[in-house]
């Protein structure tokens, strides 16, 4: 008996590899048809475009999650400290978006891509 198996209830722990196999991202065969009808300067703007979308919700989200909070430490409760956490969750909104965010912007690229080569191809018919 294998010391990786619980004898009591021969349930295999987590660490092990999956009996099926390692799974692989599916190809976004739309998305890529797509991508060779945009121009790369186009697909670059697009890009840029999700990624600020992001952070525009990022930081919407963290403005709402901090909007309760009380002001400490050096700022204390003041008038100036709500100033300062705007300016930090929008750094910190930002930040989040360029190293990957959660996800929103490669769908908005993708809804912007697709939509772009829809209108480039109805402009070649």
């Amino acid at each position: 008996m294998s010391a990786y198996i619980d004898t009591y209830s021969s349930r295999v722990p987590l660490s092990l590899p999956s009996p099926v196999g390692p799974t692989e991202p599916r190809t976004d065969l739309d998305l890529a048809e797509a991508l060779t009808k945009v121009s790369p300067k186009a697909q670059a703007k697009a890009r840029s475009t999700a990624t600020d979308f992001e952070a525009m919700f990022l930081n919407s989200m963290f403005s709402q999650m901090t909007s309760g909070v009380k002001g400490e430490g050096p700022f204390g409760d003041t008038p100036g400290t709500g100033v300062w956490r705007s300016m930090l969750t929008e750094q910190y909104s930002k930040n989040f978006a360029k190293a990957g965010g959660v996800g929103i912007s490669d769908e908005v690229f993708r809804t912007l891509i697709l939509q772009q080569a829809k209108t480039t191809g109805q402009s070649a018919a």
